[in-house]
C-alpha cells in the first residue's frame, strides 16, 4: 500500500481507507482507485476504459461467485512503476469521479408502525 501511495507522490496528498479487506484510495475526496489482494485498480468510464481494454487489463470484480464488476480497471504493471504515467492514469480516473458521482439512493424511512396489544 505505500508504494502505491508513493508512486501516486505527483498527483499530491492522497488518502486511503480500509475497506471490506482493500482499500479505497481518495485524492481531495474523490474516490479514484482501490486496491484488492494487491491489485491496483482505477475508475473508468468510456473516457479511459479503453486505455485499460488496449493494455488487456481486466475489471474489478469483487466477489468471484458473483457476476459483479465494478467500474474499476486493474492498472497495468508498467504503468504502476512509472510515477508520471501513473499520475495522468490516475488524473483520467479523477476526472472519471468527478463527471460520475457517486448515486447514492435516497435511503425510505419506514414509517413506524402502532402497535396494539389485546389486553
Amino acid at each position: 500500500m505505500c508504494y502505491v501511495v508513493d508512486q501516486l507522490g505527483k498527483l499530491g496528498f492522497v488518502t486511503v481507507k480500509k475497506m471490506f479487506g482493500g482499500a479505497s484510495i481518495y485524492y481531495e475526496g474523490l474516490i479514484f482507485g482501490i486496491l484488492a489482494d494487491d491489485i491496483l485498480y482505477f475508475k473508468v468510464d468510456d473516457f479511459n476504459k479503453s486505455d485499460y481494454i488496449m493494455a488487456g487489463m481486466k475489471p474489478f470484480k469483487p466477489f468471484d461467485d458473483k457476476p459483479m464488476l465494478m467500474p474499476y480497471y486493474e492498472v497495468p504493471v508498467d504503468i504502476l512503476e512509472n510515477r508520471e504515467q501513473l499520475a495522468e492514469w490516475a488524473m483520467k480516473s479523477l476526472m472519471v469521479s468527478r463527471n460520475n458521482p457517486p448515486n447514492f439512493k435516497k435511503r425510505k424511512v419506514a414509517k413506524e408502525k402502532e402497535w396494539c396489544s389485546l389486553d
